[in-house]
């Protein structure tokens, strides 16, 4: 009886050993490689469009690197390359904004860290949709050109107009080179395979500085200035991990 209930412990040890092996050695992904191309909108004193400056948006390209540590949480990595656009001739209303005529371009690079939650906790899903939610912080480098040559002197009176002495004050402040930023969007990823997928996003940039279109007294000076992303890419998961941790065989 006892040889007997030995013998069906060790069946028993065996067989849970190797479902516990079997399971202990899936492969899970452990990172994300994607590339994605979009456009920046730009949102200041330069348009009066509430959601930004979809007239003068201009073509972004983005690198991103992610480490997944859950179904649900991963860090990501992101460079963004652009170039960022307003002016004010784009409107006819109100009136006084072809009459200002202000315009600016800057280049953009971005770098930030960011979170990322999938809400359905699907980071180790094979296939199909997976829904996500970042929010990160980094900086943005800049180069900022203003141009306030075409001001119309009849409509804005160098005499009575105020923009005249905000000019002043604009032009005496420096420009900022760095700018922190804090991104926060959305996206959602579709995977063709366990390690091919494309993406779609939305992300806006709370910025920290009246002056990234080069302008603040004598624009707005009671609103700061942000812009925006929107993008789509290729996304390659990668990166297998052991989670016994084994190590390999060499011969």
């Amino acid at each position: 009886m006892k040889r007997l209930l030995f013998k069906e412990a060790i069946a028993f040890s065996i067989v849970f050993f190797e479902a516990f092996l079997a399971q202990a050695q899936q492969n899970k992904p452990k990172y994300e490689f994607g590339f994605n191309l979009g456009f920046l909108v730009y949102q200041g004193d330069l348009t009066p469009e509430k959601l930004g400056s979809f007239k003068t948006q201009k073509f972004s390209l983005g690198f991103h690197a992610s480490r997944i540590f859950s179904p649900s949480f991963s860090v990501r990595g992101n460079l963004v390359l652009g170039k960022l656009y307003g002016d004010d001739a784009k409107y006819s209303n109100p009136e006084y904004r072809q009459q200002r005529n202000f315009n600016f371009t800057s280049p953009v690079t971005e770098i930030t860290g960011q979170l990322v939650w999938s809400p359905l906790a699907r980071n180790y899903a094979e296939k199909g949709f997976s829904p996500y939610v970042f929010a990160g912080i980094g900086f943005s480098f800049l180069k900022i050109r203003r141009n306030y040559s075409s001001i119309s002197t009849t409509y804005f009176d160098p005499e009575t107009s105020d923009v005249w002495a905000g000019l002043a004050a604009d032009a005496a402040h420096t420009l900022p080179r760095v700018m922190p930023v804090i991104p926060a969007g959305i996206g959602v990823k579709y995977f063709f395979t366990p390690k091919l997928a494309f993406n779609i996003e939305t992300s806006y940039r709370l910025g920290y500085t009246d002056y990234l279109d080069g302008f603040s007294q004598a624009a707005n000076p009671a609103k700061k200035d942000h812009y925006l992303n929107y993008s789509i890419g290729l996304i390659l998961r990668t990166g297998k991990r052991d989670l016994l941790k084994c190590p390999k065989i060499r011969y």
